[in-house]
């Protein structure tokens, strides 16, 4: 956890009372966070002040069912993708890039198609949706797992709180007892019974399965940093994915799970920064 955490903020969309942090002045780039329990903005409060040294304005949102933020009657994946939207227009934001941690990976991927005239750039962390199936491991259980925690039947105890973490760390030190409280805080009370709504009323695929097949197509720039060591082969899936489609700007680190901007922080920020000043379009 950082020093010092950003001031939360809060804008109302769609009714809903949405909590944000964010850093710096200049372009928008809008952090989106996974849909395990226990996301939400604070996955970023590390990553703010390093990308804003590019002239930046970085912003990270609590989705809807999240953090602090308000819980919603429609817990669609559509519902979700409009929000981005919303939040961008609560905030007078007419373009901006978007950062998307597990699936949300595939939401700004899918957002950026949609809508190339409001998104101008995406930066993709640890995304499974959006890697295709190994050749040799179609069927497997694990090789297309979604980028979601629905395995929880009941609120998490601190101590499977950290082991979640760790199942999604390389760098285990990196949770610090604030840390784990934090993550703990965002992982029961109303969070806890947020994840039980999105479990009952989810519909379908989070993520198009093919959409790893028209990513070269993308109309905006697109950067994707995965973990050699992530779960459900990710590493192997990501290699493979650079083979049939050599022109994507894919990186696979090393020593690296599912929590690429923690584990790979400084490889993160040296690789999405620079992508991020020649991608947005000046203020």
């Amino acid at each position: 956890m950082p020093d010092v955490q950003t001031a939360d903020r809060h804008v109302t969309v769609d009714g809903l009372d949405i909590r944000y942090i964010e850093h710096g002045a200049g372009a928008a780039v809008i952090m989106l966070h996974g849909g395990s329990l226990g996301s939400s903005a604070d996955v970023y409060q590390r990553n703010l002040q390093p990308l804003v040294a590019g002239g930046l304005r970085v912003i990270a949102v609590d989705h809807p069912g999240y953090g602090l933020s308000d819980a919603p009657t429609d817990y669609s994946a559509a519902a979700r993708a409009a929000f981005v939207l919303r939040f961008m227009d609560a905030l007078g934001i007419e373009r901006a890039a978007l950062v998307g941690h597990s699936i949300a990976g595939g939401l700004a991927v899918s957002l950026a198609f949609a809508h190339p005239e409001r998104i101008s750039a995406v930066v993709v962390l640890g995304s499974g949706p959006l890697l295709p199936p190994l050749p040799d491991a179609k069927g497997q259980p694990g090789n297309l797992r979604r980028d979601t925690d629905d395995s929880h039947v009941h609120e998490p105890t601190l101590e499977e709180t950290r082991k979640n973490l760790e199942a999604m760390l390389f760098h285990r030190e990196l949770i610090t007892p604030s840390e784990l409280v934090l993550y703990h805080s965002r992982s029961t009370g109303k969070c806890f019974e947020a994840s039980l709504l999105r479990r009952k009323h989810s519909k379908g695929p989070a993520t198009d399965a093919t959409l790893w097949q028209r990513l070269s197509e993308l109309p905006v720039p697109l950067l994707m940093i995965y973990g050699a060591q992530d779960r459900a082969n990710a590493g192997a899936r990501a290699r493979y994915l650079k083979t049939v489609q050599p022109g994507l700007d894919l990186h696979i680190i090393e020593n690296c799970k599912h929590l690429v901007q923690w584990d790979a922080a400084d490889e993160f920020h040296r690789l999405a920064r620079p992508f991020l000043e020649i991608s947005l379009p000046p203020v």
